[in-house]
């Protein structure tokens, strides 16, 4: 058969999707991703983690029906987080789906009895041939109020180092130069293997691999954070001097209400700590504005905070009130034009810190890899970026380059969100 994967949510849904596209492709199945060609099979990965994820799903689920109905695609699966969570519901609302499959169900979908997500290295890569996702856990063990990921995903499961470092050769294998470890929590990982957090073993094994020229973290609970891993950033030049921690909030009244531990001022020694352990690190996070207790003075808080701190990458989540999460009795008080402003208003400080930051970068020479070619520049990014979600290089086309290759670029201008550059 002919399989389309269409994957919407977080880079660990494409992790996901790569995996179970392998075991189709190895059964002989053609496989296509984000496809718009006729197919027997489109297998939709959804995702559920606040309400604007779950119309996107619905909406996509609609989408891939109608094109069903003109007989563009023979049969529709839907599968990942909206499945695992709302799945008698979609049987109910639109049984024109040819089948839902839980996390726990993926094995019938592939046909293979034994079948785990998380224990095979073999994947079919959705990204550019340069870079991927290396997911090293799947679950959470936190409690945090406001989230539904422990309910979706359940408690934290982690995967071996042997199957890790197997993965990450085989990456190699295909052409990858750059990986990003993710998680729904980095800095945990291992304590189900071995009763201790492993993070910096894996990070010391990975970086033994030859022929990984980058290697970035995400998502890592700012709690307890596990300092030793800095060491290991500086002792492996693979690693970029980049680390994404979502913080949430800084209000101490908050964090105790969303479950967070810790407080402003642990966060404010934490990210002190790590900015002078790793020099120039890029550090990114996200906030969530607009939670259910959150009054405007603890608004003008997080303001202040996002002022003192100068991530340089953010982004902020309006808050979702979740269903069966500790905070939904809280209920949604704040208006929604509320929400919206003050994101914006936080969203506009960043976005003139940004425009500060990359200023000063005019004149510098930096390492760069080439992710695409555009009409008008060729698109790169530093090792401060991640694919997606942070800021791009914009390389003038004085002389033809190779997509997924290293080059020393001058930055000769910036604006808030790119980097203007030539050959050094």
């Amino acid at each position: 058969m002919t399989i389309n994967f269409i994957t919407l949510g977080c880079s660990k849904n494409i992790v996901d999707s790569e995996i179970i596209a392998a075991q189709l492709k190895q059964q002989g199945h053609q496989i296509y991703f984000e496809s718009l060609m006729k197919t027997d099979v489109v297998i939709l990965n959804t995702c559920s983690f606040i309400g604007d994820a779950r119309e996107e799903s619905v909406n996509e689920i609609l989408v891939q029906l109608e094109r069903k109905a003109r007989k563009q695609v023979k049969k529709v699966y839907v599968v990942g987080c909206l499945a695992q969570r709302c799945k008698q519901e979609l049987e109910n609302e639109l049984p024109e789906v040819d089948g839902y499959f839980t996390f726990q169900e993926l094995k019938q979908l592939v046909g293979t009895p034994d079948f785990e997500l998380l224990q095979t290295s073999d994947r079919v890569l959705s990204t550019p041939s340069h870079y991927a996702y290396l997911k090293i856990s799947e679950g959470c063990d936190h409690q945090c109020s406001y989230c539904a990921i422990p309910l979706i995903r359940d408690r934290q499961v982690s995967k071996p180092i042997p199957l890790l470092v197997d993965e990450a050769k085989k990456l190699v294998d295909q052409g990858v130069k750059e990986v990003m470890l993710i998680a729904q929590d980095l800095t945990y990982y291992g304590i189900d293997l071995t009763g201790k957090r492993e993070l910096a073993r894996l990070m010391e094994e990975l970086g033994k691999v030859n022929g990984l020229e980058w290697i970035r973290l995400h998502y890592g609970y700012p709690l307890n954070f596990p300092f030793e891993i800095l060491d290991v950033m500086n002792a492996f030049p693979q690693y970029c001097r980049y680390l994404d921690i979502p913080i949430q909030h800084i209000s101490d009244e908050i964090l105790k209400s969303m479950r967070r531990g810790g407080s402003s001022q642990y966060i404010y020694d934490m990210i002190a700590r790590i900015r002078e352990t790793v020099p120039g690190i890029a550090l990114r996070t996200s906030l969530i504005s607009g939670y259910p207790t959150e009054t405007h003075e603890q608004h003008k808080e997080l303001v202040e905070f996002v002022k003192k701190t100068r991530f340089e990458r953010l982004g902020v989540f309006a808050y979702s009130q979740e269903d069966d999460t500790l905070a939904y009795e809280l209920g949604d008080p704040i208006r929604k034009n509320v929400k919206t402003r003050r994101v914006n208003e936080i969203m506009q400080l960043q976005e003139e810190i940004s425009q500060e930051l990359n200023e000063a970068k005019v004149g510098n020479t930096m390492k760069v890899i080439v992710d695409v070619e555009d009409s008008d520049f060729y698109v790169g990014r530093t090792e401060f970026d991640s694919p997606d979600v942070d800021n791009t290089v914009l390389i003038s086309k004085s002389q033809p380059l190779t997509i997924g290759e290293f080059y020393k670029v001058k930055i000769i201008e910036a604006s808030a969100y790119d980097l203007y550059a030539e050959l050094a």
